[in-house]
C-alpha cells in the first residue's frame, strides 16, 4: 500500500496541477429548490417577528432579549447552532479523517464549564439581568475596563465571523462552481436581514428552523455513507486499521491533539463561551427564571454532546470511504476542508435533492452563528460605545432602529473581510487561535471580578493588557512559523493504492526532517492552539492579582456581594463585622441601587 505522509499545508503546493481527477457535479433544479426554499423560510421568520408579530421588535428588551419570555429548549437549539456553525461541520469531518479521533474527548470538555457556569458566572448575571455582561466589568470596576472588554469581544468577534461566512461560500461553490465571491454577499444579504428587522426572536425561530435542516442532512449523509463503507462495523475496522481510533494520551503540549489538550485545553475555551460569552449569557437572561436558565444549559449540553459525535462518525465514513485512495493525496481537492463537500457530491448526487439539502444544512449552521453573533455585537456597540453619546429622553424606537443599522453595518464589514479568510489555512487552526485572542483577556477579566474580592480595577486593566499582549505574541508568532513550513502538524499517513485513476507525481514529505526543524523552534511557538485561552486566562489572573494586592490601599469600598459568585459567599460572611461603617462611593451606590431598582432586587 502507498502510504504518504502529508502535512497540514503541503497538499496546497503538491496538487494544484491535479484539477484534472476533481469531480464536476452540478447542482440539480431539486437541490437549488431545497436551497432556496431555506433561504426564503429565513427571511419569512424575520419578516413576521418584525412585522406581524404579537410584539414588534421596538424597544430594546424585545429585540435583544426577546422579552425574557423564550422557553428552554428553543434557545438551548438556538445555542447548539450558534456554537456548531458550517466551521465545526466542514472542519471537524476533516480534521477527524486526518489526524484521528482525538476531537471526540471536546464531547467531555462541554460538561465541567457548563457546571462552573450554573455555580459561579450564571447566577451573578441572572441576578443582575445586565443586557450587556460587560456592564458588569462597570459596576464591579470602572468604565474603562468595560470598554476595554466591549472592545476586546467586538474584535474577536469581528475577526472571527469572515471565517463564519467563508465556509458556506466555500462548499456552496464547490458544488455550484458559482464564484465565491458572487455568493458571499448572498448568503450575508439574507442573514443580515432577517437578524435586523427580527431581532433575538427571529434569530432564535430560525436557528430552530436551521438546526433542525442541518441535523436532517447529516442523519442522511451518515445513512447513505454507513451504507456504501458496508456497515458501521466495516467503517470502525478501517478507522482502526488507520489508526483514526487511536486516542493519544502524550502530556506534551505541543502535540496537536491530545486527549489532555481536549479535556484541560478546550475547557478553557467552552467556559470563555458559555460562562461569559456574550451570545451565550444573552440568551440564557431571555428565559423567564434561572431554573429555566439551567435547563437550557443542560439541553445545550446534550445537543452539543450528540452533533460532536455526528462530525466524528461523519470523519470515519469518509475515510472508510476513501481509505485506499485519499482525495487531498490524489489532488481531487484542492484544500482538506472542501473534503466533506466533496465527499457528499460524491455517494449522494444520484440521489435528487439530497446535496442541495447538506449544503443548505451547512449554510444554516452559519447563518446561525453569524446572526447570533451580529445580534450581540449590536447589542454591545449600542451600548458601551453609543449610548453614552444618546440624549436622555431618545425613544426606544430610536434606540432600536440604531441596533438594526449597527447589524447592518456589521454584515457588510464581516462579508468584506471574507476575501483575507480566504488566504489563510484550514478552519479549525484558524477559528480557534483566532478566538483565543479575545477570550483569554475577557475570561481573566470576568473571573477576576467575580471570584476575587481583593482585585481592582487596576488590576484588571493591567491583567487584561498582559494578556492581550501575551495571546497576540504567541498566536501571531506561531502562525508565521507554520505559514513558512518550519513548524508543522502532520497528519496520519493516506494511502493512494487503489485509486482507478492517474494520480499526479507526488513526491512524499520527509516528517523526520519537519520534526528536526519543528524542535529547533522556541517551545511556546509549538504548544498546540488548544492551550491558548488557557495560558492567556492565567496571565491575565496572575498578572491581575498581583497588581491589585500591590495597588491596595486598605481604604478600598467593599464589594457588594451581588457582585461576587455566590461560591465565595461563605468565606465573605467571615470577615462581615469588618466591612461594617465602610460606604460605598456615591457613584458605586447610585449604580447599584438603580440596578436594585430597576430589577426588582433587594438594596
Amino acid at each position: 500500500m502507498d502510504t504518504f505522509n502529508i502535512t497540514e499545508d503541503d497538499f496546497e503546493s503538491t496538487t494544484l496541477n491535479a484539477g484534472k481527477t476533481m469531480m464536476k457535479v452540478a447542482f440539480s433544479w431539486y437541490d437549488y429548490t431545497f436551497f432556496s426554499m431555506m433561504l426564503i423560510l429565513s427571511a419569512l421568520i424575520g419578516v413576521y417577528f418584525g412585522f406581524f408579530g404579537k410584539k414588534k421588535q421596538s424597544n430594546v428588551a424585545e429585540y435583544l432579549m426577546g422579552g425574557k419570555q423564550m422557553k428552554p429548549l428553543p434557545i438551548a437549539m438556538s445555542l447548539v447552532a450558534s456554537h456548531v456553525s458550517g466551521i465545526a461541520l466542514l472542519g471537524v469531518p476533516s480534521d477527524v479523517y486526518r489526524f484521528g479521533s482525538n476531537y471526540w474527548m471536546s464531547c467531555f470538555a462541554i460538561i465541567p464549564p457548563s457546571i462552573i457556569t450554573c455555580l459561579v458566572y450564571l447566577p451573578v448575571f441572572y441576578n443582575l439581568q445586565l443586557t450587556s455582561t460587560y456592564e458588569y466589568l462597570k459596576l464591579r470596576f470602572d468604565t474603562k475596563i468595560r470598554v476595554l472588554a466591549s472592545f476586546l469581544y467586538a474584535l474577536g468577534s469581528l475577526t472571527f465571523l469572515p471565517i463564519v461566512i467563508y465556509v458556506p461560500a466555500m462548499a456552496l461553490a464547490q458544488a455550484t462552481e458559482i464564484n465565491i465571491h458572487l455568493i458571499t454577499p448572498l448568503i450575508c444579504g439574507v442573514c443580515i436581514f432577517y437578524t435586523t428587522i427580527g431581532g433575538l426572536k427571529a434569530v432564535v425561530w430560525t436557528d430552530m428552523l436551521q438546526i433542525s435542516i442541518t441535523i436532517g442532512a447529516m442523519i442522511a449523509v451518515l445513512y447513505l455513507g454507513t451504507v456504501e463503507s458496508g456497515g458501521i462495523s466495516s467503517v470502525f475496522q478501517k478507522a482502526a486499521s488507520g489508526g483514526r481510533l487511536d486516542i493519544d494520551f502524550d502530556l506534551d503540549p505541543t502535540k496537536r491533539d491530545t486527549f489532555w489538550g481536549m479535556i484541560i485545553g478546550w475547557s478553557f475555551s467552552n467556559l470563555a463561551y458559555s460562562g461569559i460569552g456574550q451570545s451565550c449569557v444573552q440568551k440564557f437572561l431571555s428565559v423567564p427564571t434561572f431554573t429555566d436558565a439551567k435547563k437550557t444549559i443542560i439541553y445545550y449540553v446534550m445537543g452539543m454532546i450528540v452533533i460532536k459525535t455526528a462530525t466524528l462518525l461523519t470523519g470515519l465514513i469518509m475515510y472508510a470511504k476513501y481509505y485506499d485512495c485519499d482525495p487531498i493525496t490524489a489532488g481531487s481537492v484542492a484544500k482538506p476542508d472542501q473534503l466533506l463537500p466533496y465527499y457528499v457530491m460524491d455517494v449522494a448526487a444520484k440521489i435528487p435533492g439530497l446535496p442541495g439539502l447538506f449544503i443548505a444544512g451547512i449554510l444554516c449552521a452559519a447563518l446561525s452563528t453569524l446572526s447570533a453573533m451580529m445580534n450581540c455585537i449590536a447589542g454591545i456597540i449600542y451600548e458601551d460605545f453609543i449610548a453614552r453619546y444618546m440624549p436622555k429622553d431618545i425613544t426606544q424606537k430610536k434606540v432600536s432602529n440604531i441596533l438594526k443599522l449597527n447589524v447592518v453595518i456589521i454584515g457588510v464589514v464581516a462579508t468584506s473581510l471574507v476575501f483575507v479568510v480566504e488566504r489563510m489555512g484550514s478552519l479549525i487552526p484558524v477559528a480557534i487561535s483566532i478566538g483565543s485572542v479575545s477570550t483569554g483577556p475577557l475570561l481573566g477579566m470576568f473571573t477576576l471580578g467575580i471570584l476575587f474580592p481583593k482585585a481592582n480595577s487596576k488590576g484588571a486593566l493591567a491583567g487584561a493588557i498582559a494578556s492581550l499582549a501575551f495571546s497576540i505574541w504567541i498566536i501571531l508568532e506561531s502562525y508565521l512559523y507554520r505559514a513558512w513550513g518550519i513548524v508543522k502538524y502532520i497528519p496520519k499517513p493516506a494511502s493512494i493504492d487503489g485509486c482507478d485513476f492517474e494520480v499526479p507525481n507526488f513526491t512524499p514529505i520527509n516528517a523526520t526532517l519537519i520534526e528536526q526543524q519543528s524542535q529547533e523552534v522556541f517551545f511556546m511557538f509549538r504548544i498546540s492552539y488548544y492551550y491558548y485561552t488557557l495560558m492567556s486566562t492565567c496571565v491575565a489572573l496572575i498578572v491581575g492579582y498581583a497588581v491589585s494586592l500591590l495597588t491596595r490601599t486598605g481604604d478600598e469600598e467593599p464589594v457588594d456581594k451581588r457582585l461576587l459568585s455566590p461560591v465565595i459567599h461563605r468565606f465573605l460572611d467571615k470577615n462581615e463585622d469588618e466591612e461594617k461603617g465602610k460606604y460605598y462611593s456615591v457613584d458605586k451606590a447610585l449604580h447599584i441601587l438603580a440596578f436594585s431598582n430597576k430589577n426588582g432586587l433587594k438594596s
